[in-house]
């Protein structure tokens, strides 16, 4: 057992923040040998309880639950910051030719190393990620998670249909060979795997039958995919599929909309699809960092509140621009911000820094299991410097809330705040 006094921030039932200026974290290990958050609170409070314990004096530093990252291509991670048109040029012209290589797994694996170093670097400790149509790609991204003792979710991207060669598979073999990865993968550790259409276009209905049909098979499997991303793919996906309601009933047709199941963007929904959402506990990754970098709309945060609709924040690299959820989380505040095409409202620090934890966890059927520093949690944690950079530290000097202070870090923050992070 292990304890670590600092401020600590952690969230309530009610999704607001709850912040002790001199705190301690208590981790030691559950019954199956997981480190988990044994107690939080204030230091003097809970210090007498724990006296034999080792304690790690990091005051002037921030203790936070890890970020999670609800929408994330470790594949694109050489792509980050390739100019493009738009959504569907930016897929033919960069992303394909680059997912080509991962057929090679050792090409993958070193892919796959340097991209969770990125995660821990800016203080990430679990993500939801696309690998490729390549079962090689989902080994060597498992492995390296594995590795690492990280709770870490992806899947073998399913596209039978308008993909070029060294990216398109077949349709019968894609779901094989998903079928065998799920056994294989799913639950061993902190690992679980998510049954991956890359969006509707790409899938024949044959494809996101078989999908469908293993998301039955194997109800606590993750579903990802994305939709209503930009007004170009919802025609396309109305003209492919034109007896469903909507884009997102296409995937409801199917049998792919349920707990667990993740949909990145869902700007261009209506009321109809938001209720849909709510109803069969399907969650958005919001992604406002590659939303705004592909001119593709914005997260509508009202009507998604008004439905009841379950959200976190995604950086989606490589359309996303950073894997910082600092960055991420500012160009969350830009989106709710922004009146002219739906209604703006001001999304608070607390709420935004929710949205990539302890709501991403929820997000993802995990709440209670990582995303907070609440009693029985996983120990997955970042200590942050709030004086990292010069104006930071003359900013959080000032802070007369917790508001305040967190908005600074989101505003001014980057990798150079993360001092660590720790996994269970």
């Amino acid at each position: 057992m292990k304890a670590y006094r600092a401020a600590l921030l952690r969230f309530g039932d009610d999704h607001q923040p709850l912040y002790e200026s001199d705190g301690l974290l208590v981790v030691g290990p559950d019954a199956h040998g997981r480190k988990v958050v044994r107690a939080v609170g204030d230091h003097d409070t809970l210090i007498d309880r724990f006296a034999g314990v080792a304690v790690e004096d990091l005051r002037g530093h921030l203790i936070a639950p890890g970020f999670i990252d609800l929408h994330v291509h470790y594949p694109q991670t050489d792509v980050i910051g390739a100019p493009a048109a738009g959504l569907l040029p930016w897929l033919e012209n960069y992303t394909f030719p680059h997912e080509s290589r991962f057929a090679d797994k050792d090409y993958a694996r070193g892919v796959a190393e340097f991209f969770f170093d990125e995660l821990a670097r800016h203080g990430v400790t679990t993500a939801l990620t696309f690998a490729t149509s390549h079962p090689a790609s989902v080994d060597a991204a498992f492995d390296a998670a594995q590795a690492r003792g990280l709770r870490f979710i992806t899947g073998k991207v399913l596209q039978d249909r308008h993909s070029p060669d060294g990216v398109r598979d077949q349709t019968e073999q894609s779901l094989i060979d998903t079928e065998a990865l799920i056994r294989r993968w799913h639950g061993v550790d902190r690992l679980g795997y998510a049954i991956t259409p890359r969006f509707a276009p790409t899938s024949s209905e044959a494809q996101l039958r078989g999908a469908g049909e293993l998301a039955a098979k194997y109800g606590d499997v993750w579903i990802q995919s994305h939709v209503a991303e930009n007004h170009d793919e919802v025609r396309w996906v109305a003209e492919l599929y034109p007896q469903a309601r909507s884009y997102l009933g296409v995937y409801g047709d199917f049998g792919l909309l349920r707990e667990r199941a993740v949909y990145a963007h869902c700007i261009h929904l209506d009321a109809h699809d938001r209720l849909l959402m709510r109803e069969t506990g399907t969650a958005a990754a919001v992604s406002p960092t590659s939303n705004l970098f592909l001119g593709s709309g914005f997260f509508d945060y009202a009507a998604a509140d008004a439905a009841g609709m379950r959200y976190g924040l995604a950086s989606d690299v490589g359309g996303g621009t950073s894997f910082s959820p600092f960055h991420t989380m500012m160009a969350a505040y830009y989106v709710g911000r922004e009146g002219h095409t739906k209604p703006g409202l001001s999304l608070s620090p607390g709420q935004l820094w929710w949205q990539h934890t302890a709501g991403a966890a929820r997000a993802l059927g995990l709440d209670g299991v990582v995303g907070n520093l609440q009693p029985g949690h996983e120990a997955d944690f970042v200590v942050l410097n709030p004086k990292a950079t010069p104006l930071l530290a003359r900013k959080t000097a000032q802070a007369g809330s917790l508001d305040e202070l967190l908005f600074a870090l989101i505003v001014l923050g980057d990798d150079r705040v993360v001092v660590r992070a720790h996994t269970a």
